[in-house]
């Protein structure tokens, strides 16, 4: 069998081909660096360690470089590994008899963790230190947490452990207080780009910038991703990295029908709703997936208008965004966001994709004519400050119903005369009389005598009042009294003027046949 052929050949991927050997080649995680590169130097290292983050920021890497470290017969004086040596070479390789690495999920019950207490006790076959680097470490039962509890506080001398995890809040807190822990960060982008470059360069392969930022934005802070979807382009194509060929191979959305919607918002070209939902759901795009590159764009945008750093974005398509983001209103913006995050969770729940799908996206177009609670408040406020305004204004009481009240000092409010006929029923209407200061006596009625006109005469304030407050006696009927609420119109009682007393009695006897015709009236 020659030497080229495909079974004699084992092909590496990038992420393994080009993962750090060194400190100093690993990306994003200085302070952490820095830290176990220290406690090398001062001899300062503790029995356990705890990596923790998410997927591919070097949690593996780290305890690797380190075990190298600690192993290493010709180490530099920044505490590199040689990567030389037999035990750097031998780590590297996988072949290392002093460095023992445990799958947390394959081996996660008790009777692993019993077999590692029994190979704990071997001293380490040359000078250095014994390591056992446990990845996926949550996955290990509380069984097996429980068992390696006193190994891992007190283990032999030149024995580490090392333990690496996506999920930290499932390491029970026994575990997390025998170990130092190390929370690594995403990968920054640019870092990312720049590892990019380094290997395009090596494989003398063309590439745009802005292709590299594209790999960088879908990784999500991981190299291991970044670098896989690398391996993943070049396999589809070995020309030039372009945008284009990144959207085809990986059978992403592009950028320009993102940019060609937002030109449509700011036309209010609603036709352009239905043209784009036509060629998203003849391509087979998952609806999940559209409204994820939905909310990117718009968080973008959302950023470009707060001033944010985009550190992550290309320049020539932060030139774009900058454009898009005068289409829209910050508020506009926060609108479409909250509506997309609100039918992200029921897209996987609807039947009808492409209906929906286009009603999303009319609806987006139609929210730029939409007002919002800010502006209608503006609205308000300035027609208010238009308008004149009125000084001194007291609303009106709400109307009391109730009997009506005389007062003597309008001559509006008396009432005609009525005609005098012999033994017929005269019109009868009730007189308000003060019942505070003259109690009235039983089975009264207060009426209202009309005078004729010869002998009407205009009274006083006084007489009229005096006048008023004398109860006039009466058989026989219902008393009507006045409430209490309208006592406070009736002025106090005061002396008749003897002037006008001539006036008075006349009244007084005019009102006494009046009096005994009603009662003769009554009787019959």
């Amino acid at each position: 069998m020659s030497k080229d052929s495909p079974s004699a050949v084992s092909y590496q991927g990038l992420s393994r081909a080009y993962r750090p050997q060194t400190f100093a080649s690993v990306m994003g995680q200085d302070a952490i660096v820095t830290t176990l590169k220290n406690a090398i130097r001062l001899k300062k290292t503790a029995q356990a360690y705890l990596f923790c983050g998410t997927r591919g920021t070097g949690k593996t890497t780290l305890a690797r470089v380190l075990a190298k470290a600690l192993n290493c017969h010709n180490l530099s004086p920044e505490c590199e590994p040689c990567n030389e040596c037999p035990s750097c070479q031998e780590i590297s390789q996988g072949k290392s008899l002093n460095i023992f690495e445990i799958d947390g999920a394959s081996h996660r019950g008790i009777d692993d963790i019993r077999q590692l207490n029994e190979t704990v006790v071997y001293a380490p076959t040359s000078s250095g230190c014994k390591i056992f680097i446990i990845d996926e470490a949550h996955m290990l039962t509380k069984e097996a947490f429980n068992a390696l509890l006193k190994t891992l506080e007190e283990p032999p001398p030149n024995v580490k452990f090392f333990l690496a995890t996506t999920e930290p809040h499932k390491i029970p807190p026994t575990i997390l207080s025998r170990c130092q822990r190390f929370d690594l960060q995403r990968i920054p982008s640019s870092q990312i780009v720049q590892k990019l470059q380094n290997i395009t360069a090596d494989q003398s392969i063309v590439s745009e910038e802005a292709a590299l930022y594209k790999l960088a934005s879908l990784s999500d802070g991981s190299m291991r991703v970044a670098e896989s979807l690398l391996d993943q382009i070049l396999c589809f194509s070995k020309g030039p990295l372009t945008e284009d060929l990144i959207a085809t191979s990986l059978a992403i959305l592009p950028n320009d029908p993102f940019f060609e919607f937002d030109e449509a918002f700011g036309k209010y070209d609603l036709t352009c709703a239905f043209k784009w939902a036509s060629t998203i759901f003849s391509s087979g795009k998952d609806l999940s997936y559209f409204l994820d590159c939905l909310l990117e764009h718009y968080r973008n945008i959302l950023a470009v208008q707060l001033k944010l750093p985009m550190q992550e974005i290309h320049s020539s398509l932060l030139t774009k965004y900058k454009h898009s983001a005068t289409l829209y209103t910050e508020e506009q913006t926060l609108y479409i966001l909250d509506y997309l995050i609100q039918w992200h969770g029921q897209s996987s729940k609807t039947p009808f994709k492409r209906v929906s799908l286009e009603m999303i996206l009319l609806h987006l177009l139609k929210s730029k004519n939409r007002v919002s609670a800010a502006d209608l408040i503006c609205r308000i406020e300035e027609l208010q400050s238009a308008s004149p305004k009125v000084e001194n204004f007291t609303p009106a009481p709400a109307q009391i119903h109730q009997s009506p009240i005389v007062t003597p000092s309008k001559k509006a409010e008396e009432p005609p005369p009525a005609p005098i006929e012999e033994k017929k029923v005269i019109k009868e209407e009730v007189i308000k009389a003060p019942t505070a200061q003259v109690p009235a006596p039983p089975k009264t009625v207060e009426t209202q005598v009309s005078t004729p006109a010869a002998l009407r005469e205009e009274p006083t304030l006084t007489e009229e009042q005096d006048f008023l407050s004398t109860p006039i006696a009466a058989p026989q009927a219902p008393v009507v009294s006045a409430p209490k609420k309208a006592e406070a119109h009736v002025a106090p009682k005061q002396p008749i003027n003897p002037a006008n007393q001539a006036k008075y009695d006349t009244l007084m006897r005019f009102a006494s046949v009046e009096l005994e015709g009603l009662l003769n009236l009554n009787k019959e």
